[in-house]
């Protein structure tokens, strides 16, 4: 129980910003994107998981007047994905229902194990050359009012920056980053990434594949514990921060700084600072592939 509210506990503080921005109707172009681009709530990122390999008293999941504390418990007391069974001492435990859980989602837990293993930094070698041009890729000449975050103006003007994008080299290699290309930023890119070619072009250092892990998290549980979502949702908005400051918009209003990237000097600081993100971000798949390769290979 003591497990449960300390994660409650840091997930509140994580996303209190949020929660009261929600409340009052207010809009925060860098911050929203974990919660609108990825498709998990506050709420959802609350809830409590130990992962598969440890067992729990049921009594966790209730507060001292018997009522369920955890979102996903049914009518009788169970929580989604977890198997009630008797323990060592007679009590009944709860763990995660791992046959349930493999068998029913086998397919996308293949291709998540699949896609962590090959954009590793031990099995492919990381690009830095991209220096955060998708976002700019993202407003290439557009017409007034088209530009996804309205309220922030384009820090060079639409023109010149039209002319970056144009001077400079785009290898986005990440499908979820490359759908959102203009029209006419598409034939610019060097490649053309596919959801079919996911597994083999994902690049370790990009910044979209190190928030990603936060997805990959969060549709993991309960197979990881919930504190390392917690981790990879940490993770993922301290690379948003790079992603905007990095991005045409000027953030400034909103207390952030400026990578210029258009110039040597912010290429130097873009490169250095993804460096340290995609170091963070191996660091964290390989937790996930810890938790996950022993039941990948108890199935082989």
């Amino acid at each position: 129980m003591r497990s449960r509210r300390a994660h409650e506990q840091r997930a509140d503080a994580l996303t209190a910003g949020h929660r009261e921005r929600r409340a009052q109707g207010i809009k925060h172009p860098v911050e929203d994107f974990l919660f609108t681009y990825y498709p998990f709530s506050a709420a959802r990122l609350r809830r409590w998981h130990p992962g598969w390999e440890l067992a729990y008293d049921p009594s966790a999941d209730v507060d001292a007047d018997g009522r369920a504390v955890i979102a996903d418990v049914d009518a009788e007391g169970r929580r989604s994905w977890y198997l009630d069974s008797p323990g060592p001492a007679g009590g009944p435990t709860r763990r995660a229902d791992l046959r349930r859980y493999l068998d029913e989602r086998a397919d996308a837990v293949d291709f998540m194990a699949r896609l962590l293993r090959s954009s590793s930094l031990a099995r492919r070698t990381p690009n830095f050359s991209c220096f955060g041009l998708h976002e700019w890729a993202m407003v290439y000449r557009l017409a007034p009012g088209e530009q996804r975050h309205e309220d922030l103006p384009l820090r060079l003007g639409q023109e010149a920056t039209d002319a970056v994008v144009e001077s400079e080299r785009l290898v986005c290699s990440h499908i979820d980053a490359f759908r959102f290309f203009t029209p006419p930023a598409v034939p610019r890119n060097a490649i053309t990434p596919t959801r079919a070619t996911q597994v083999q072009r994902d690049n370790p250092a990009c910044l979209h594949v190190g928030m990603d892990l936060y997805k990959w998290a969060m549709k993991l549980v309960p197979l990881i514990p919930s504190s390392l979502a917690l981790d990879c949702f940490e993770h993922a908005r301290a690379t948003r921060v790079l992603d905007m400051e990095a991005s045409p918009y000027d953030v400034r209003s909103l207390g952030y700084g400026v990578v210029p990237i258009e110039t040597a000097e912010g290429k130097a600081e873009y490169r250095r600072r993804q460096h340290d993100l995609a170091e963070r971000a191996d660091a964290l798949r390989e937790q996930i592939l810890a938790h996950l390769e022993p039941l990948l290979s108890a199935e082989a």
